[in-house]
């Protein structure tokens, strides 16, 4: 069963963040994390937004405790971000991400299942695959952030037909060589930003 990325969204309130040019986005780590997997999660992150227009302001959570900024998304990180040579049993379906909503409202607030999204990719990997398990979990938790922030770019629940905006994606795709936005979900996101 591929795992589903569920995306609770709708209508935001802050009009601010759709025509940013530059976001912040804090990062959230509730438990331990690879400076080489997070390195990967921005490139892999950076890739797939070039189209959009925007940049990105990177941030921990204790960097951005004194920061006043409008534009920024906070991204809570559950679980361990790291790659562990021996897998355990964990069971990857289910929810590898969602976006919060109130009263209808997307927030700028998103959290990320680590432990979901490393067993989801480690049941797609093999041979050679393993020695860059941190760099393959970086880009599977760039996509799964990718997936989440055009959600709350756009406004919108809705999901591609396509690429990275796709309701569902496998260990697969987390993993494959490319997972760019469709032509449709960039266009609609440039739309939105213009806005």
């Amino acid at each position: 069963m591929h795992p589903i990325l569920r995306c609770i969204v709708s209508l935001v309130a802050f009009a601010t963040l759709a025509s940013a040019e530059k976001l912040m986005i804090v990062l959230d780590f509730q438990g331990p994390h690879s400076d080489k997997s997070v390195s990967q999660m921005k490139k892999e992150l950076e890739g797939i937004m070039k189209g959009s227009g925007l940049s990105f302001d990177w941030k921990t959570r204790e960097e951005a405790v004194n920061v006043n900024a409008d534009d920024l998304v906070v991204v809570r990180f559950k679980g361990k971000c790291i790659w562990e040579p021996v897998g355990y049993l964990y069971d990857e379906r289910g929810v590898l991400a969602f976006t919060h909503t109130t009263e209808g409202s997307v927030l700028p607030f998103s959290e990320v299942e680590c432990d979901k999204v490393a067993a989801s990719i480690r049941s797609a990997m093999f041979g050679g695959d393993y020695a860059q398990g941190d760099v393959l979990l970086g880009k599977a938790l760039g996509r799964v952030l990718a997936h989440e922030l055009v959600h709350i770019l756009t406004h919108s629940g809705q999901h591609g037909h396509e690429g990275v905006q796709k309701a569902a994606l496998s260990g697969n795709q987390l993993i494959s060589r490319d997972l760019p936005l469709s032509s449709e979900d960039l266009k609609r996101l440039q739309t939105e930003l213009r806005h």
